[in-house]
């Protein structure tokens, strides 16, 4: 039988930071009520979790990258919402954040979580980011407390 290695969407002893976008906040407002009460409910405590707002979604990268190389996070949340206009800006905006919160995760190996709302409608971004279980901050929080529990379980230094 294999072994089998799952993270728990428990708090456990880490901190987790949540970087923002300010652009949009309509909806990523909605977005950060569902992470931090979705950490609140794992344990997190208010001790233990940092939010940081930027000026857009295309400014999360960096700082995400920043708070992830300082090694005092489990995990780094980003939330953000790019909805569609009449041109394809939100398209190289879209593919320049995902590609930034990916080389932030991989290049500081802790995790960096995609909570970017990509839609077509305001409507859709509303959807997403109102209370209940399809909420992308919340979403996104699970994620986190999942990934920093396996990170530390596949750590080497853990018996």
């Amino acid at each position: 039988m294999p072994h089998v290695h799952e993270g728990l969407q428990e708090a456990g002893n880490g901190r987790f930071a949540v970087v923002v976008a300010r652009f949009n906040d309509s909806i990523t407002k909605g977005l950060l009520e569902g992470a931090i009460s979705t950490l609140s409910e794992a344990g997190v405590s208010d001790e233990n979790l940092d939010v940081v707002w930027v000026p857009g979604a295309f400014e999360i990268p960096l700082i995400a990258h920043k708070i992830a190389c300082t090694g005092e996070y489990a995990a780094v949340l980003c939330l953000g919402a790019v909805i569609r206009g009449d041109t394809t800006h939100d398209q190289h905006i879209n593919r320049a954040v995902s590609l930034g919160i990916v080389e932030a995760s991989l290049s500081s190996g802790v995790p960096v979580l995609f909570g970017v709302l990509t839609c077509d409608t305001l409507e859709q971004a509303l959807n997403r980011s109102s209370p209940g279980e399809h909420n992308k901050g919340a979403e996104c929080a699970r994620s986190a407390l999942e990934m920093a529990s396996l990170i530390e379980r596949l750590s080497p230094d853990q018996e």
